[in-house]
């Protein structure tokens, strides 16, 4: 199976604090610096579960960039689209509390300025799943580029599945992030719960509402499944656990749910998004 992604590639800076955050003063963290961004960690996990992956994103030629597509690669992750100067590397800072809530901070860098002139059919060659992260159409060149990709994949016969990423930035778009999204005709559309509160009415030919440790739920023809969590032992960051989810659930339709939820319980016993 190959699996395209189009979305970020990024710096991800994750602070696990040891004590609440106090102002004016020191407080000790454990820092970990990782390749991140939610199309880079789809297409890593993909890979690491057995499919061929391409990234697709505007990547820099800065340090940071390099060392991320480094990394990547690596991995076994195939890098697609521009590579640019004169921009910088976007990065992500997640702030884990010690009761493990996270508060995000983003500076999408190149990534956010993704436009339809950077895409190709060529892309989604071979495609078997675009998956579309949701940062990627906040801004209208980025859907633009999410449309254009997504009408080649499906050329190619491949299914079109769109994460919705980020409950504040649908807020902000209202209607006109339902008509991205829409626009893409997707096939699986994943959501958080605070995402998919925000979205309204499920869209797409299956709607999964992630809910962490509490499972999933799964909407499909009209029919609604409830998912129970799985039970883990040293959870050490939850950060990529979406994204591993996703991976594992477009690999394996059989039993998505299933190896979802092994790919996420793999994820979070990691410090860092990428296994």
């Amino acid at each position: 199976m190959r699996v395209v992604t189009l979305g970020d590639l990024l710096l991800d800076v994750v602070v696990r604090l040891e004590a609440p955050p106090a102002s004016d003063d020191d407080v000790p963290a454990a820092i970990t610096i990782v390749p991140g961004g939610q199309a880079a960690n789809v297409a890593a996990w993909a890979a690491w579960l057995g499919a061929e992956a391409r990234l697709v994103a505007r990547r820099t030629d800065d340090a940071g960039g390099s060392l991320i597509a480094g990394e990547l690669g690596r991995r076994g992750v195939e890098l697609a689209g521009p590579l640019v100067a004169g921009e910088r590397t976007g990065t992500v800072v997640a702030l884990v509390a010690p009761d493990g809530t996270r508060t995000l901070a983003s500076d999408r860098g190149a990534s956010g300025t993704l436009g339809p002139d950077d895409v190709d059919a060529s892309m989604a060659e071979g495609a078997d799943v675009l998956h579309v992260a949701g940062y990627t159409l906040l801004r209208a060149p980025g859907a633009e580029a999410a449309v254009r990709l997504a009408d080649a994949a499906r050329s190619y016969g491949a299914r079109v599945t769109v994460d919705l990423s980020t409950a504040h930035g649908i807020r902000e778009l209202g209607d006109a992030m339902r008509s991205r999204v829409a626009a893409l005709a997707p096939d699986v559309v994943f959501a958080n719960e605070a995402e998919a509160e925000a979205f309204g009415a499920p869209i797409g030919d299956a709607w999964v509402v992630k809910r962490g440790a509490r499972g999933c739920t799964v909407l499909r023809a009209g029919e609604r499944v409830a998912y129970a969590g799985l039970e883990v032992d040293g959870v050490i960051d939850t950060t990529g656990a979406g994204d591993a989810f996703a991976a594992g659930y477009l690999l394996h339709p059989a039993n998505a749910v299933e190896r979802a939820q092994e790919a996420a319980a793999r994820c979070i016993t990691r410090a860092g998004a990428l296994p």
